[in-house]
């Protein structure tokens, strides 16, 4: 049986980590970086490797003060809900019909099996893709590299052109790959509306014998 511990461990001990680490704990003793670095891979911690249903791929964390938290496009309890997940909430009204949340804390998610990565892992504060090719592209790659390599069938919903880049190392004949522009106000019009992937997911799990996740976000 694998964990994520045990993924990550090894990439560890790669080079390009090595170099990645190095940047890193640079840039949080220099910058302000996003998220707290105890949260860098919170993800990874709320999932387990064999638990995950649907690996839902971002680009990089908020980079506003007290935004990121370790978990793609979700913030914490009392912070205001971002523009990019203001759009995730209204696409899954519209096509599950759930009541639009007054929080943006998207925990109950990670733990029913949705491991919401992002595509960077850090950020420096109000720098958009500042933490880009630093090697954090090669380290989600290998996790998304792993996940697919699993027998049980998930679904990979891959928002913006920096996630569904990942997509040709999934392999379609066993795992669901869902693709659309980012939900950020900039593209989210382009295609993210109506692209349905709430639904399109429980239906994959139900016919695979799976339980659906519980989209919907309780309001306490």
């Amino acid at each position: 049986m694998r964990t994520f511990n045990q993924i990550v461990e090894h990439e560890f001990q790669q080079d390009y980590y090595k170099k990645l680490h190095q940047a890193v704990e640079q840039a949080y003793q220099t910058t302000t970086v996003y998220p707290p670095k105890e949260e860098i891979f919170r993800a990874l911690n709320l999932c387990h490797y064999d638990d995950v249903k649907v690996v839902i791929l971002g680009q990089d964390p908020y980079h506003e003060p007290h935004q990121a938290n370790g978990l793609a496009f979700s913030v914490t309890k009392g912070v205001k809900v971002p523009p990019s997940l203001v759009n995730i909430y209204q696409e899954l009204h519209d096509d599950l019909g759930v009541p639009i949340p007054y929080h943006g804390d998207l925990t109950s998610w990670a733990k029913q099996g949705v491991l919401l990565l992002n595509n960077v892992l850090t950020v420096e504060r109000g720098k958009a893709n500042s933490h880009r090719h630093l090697g954090w592209e090669t380290f989600t790659l290998n996790v998304i590299k792993a996940l697919n390599e699993r027998e049980k069938p998930m679904v990979f919903i891959l928002w913006g052109r920096n996630a569904i880049e990942k997509k040709k190392c999934i392999d379609e004949t066993k795992h669901l790959v869902l693709t659309s522009p980012h939900p950020s106000p900039l593209s989210a019009y382009r295609g993210f509306f109506g692209s349905k992937p709430f639904s399109k997911t429980n239906e994959f799990l139900m016919n695979h014998g799976m339980e659906p996740i519980d989209w919907s976000i309780k309001n306490v």
